[in-house]
């Protein structure tokens, strides 16, 4: 599973360098566009958000405006992101359990420019490329990996969030908050039930079509 993620993030930022070669000979050109990634804080729930369980994870990936003026823009971004949730039990013995889900995401956001801030709201669509769970502690370690025939394929759900430009580069916040059930079988729904996806997410974006 390491050495997939290590081969997604180098194909992800290889293809981001040669798209944003390309973009940044139309010198013309305003639009924004480059590579991004940061840190996700992911958790399952069902009727309410709360911040227990929380499982730390990546989003990388790409960005790109197909609208932009002084006061706004149309942005798409394609990431690969980590979500999930953890479970700690400490009887009858320490124990934590991982739900670990890697999703191919595309956002589709509204971005309201305002000065050096940006407000972006939008959704987003996902696909599940992988999923397991791994165990920690004094009953169990190691990882089993879960058949995604139990799970939903696409994931689907809200995205509000904003970022602070500082030249080319942006440091911002978002949240994604999911919209479809994850169980797909009578064997999920038992140990997830009603659960998706929430995530919270911290990210640096470079915008390589910067004028210089």
């Amino acid at each position: 599973m390491r050495t997939k993620i290590i081969f997604t993030i180098f194909s992800f930022t290889l293809l981001g360098l040669i798209v944003c070669e390309q973009v940044n000979a139309q010198s013309a050109s305003t639009k924004r566009a480059g590579i991004k990634g940061g840190l996700n804080v992911s958790n399952l729930y069902i009727d309410d958000v709360t911040d227990e369980n929380a499982r730390p994870g990546i989003n990388i990936g790409l960005f790109g405006e197909l609208v932009s003026t002084e006061v706004f823009g149309l942005q798409t971004e394609l990431l690969y992101s980590t979500k999930g949730s953890k479970i700690v039990y400490d009887t009858p013995a320490d124990q934590e359990i991982q739900y670990n889900l890697n999703y191919l995401e595309l956002p589709v956001l509204a971005v309201f420019k305002l000065g050096a801030v940006d407000l972006h709201v939008g959704g987003y669509g996902g696909y599940l490329l992988g999923a397991n769970i791994s165990y920690d502690g004094e009953l169990a370690d190691g990882t089993d990996e879960i058949d995604k025939d139990n799970l939903k394929s696409w994931d689907y759900g809200l995205v509000g969030g904003v970022g602070v430009n500082f030249g080319a580069m942006q440091v911002g916040a978002r949240y994604n908050y999911g919209l479809v059930k994850l169980a797909n079988s009578d064997a999920a729904d038992f140990l997830l039930g009603d659960s998706k996806n929430s995530c919270a997410q911290l990210y640096i974006a470079i915008n390589l079509n910067s004028r210089k």
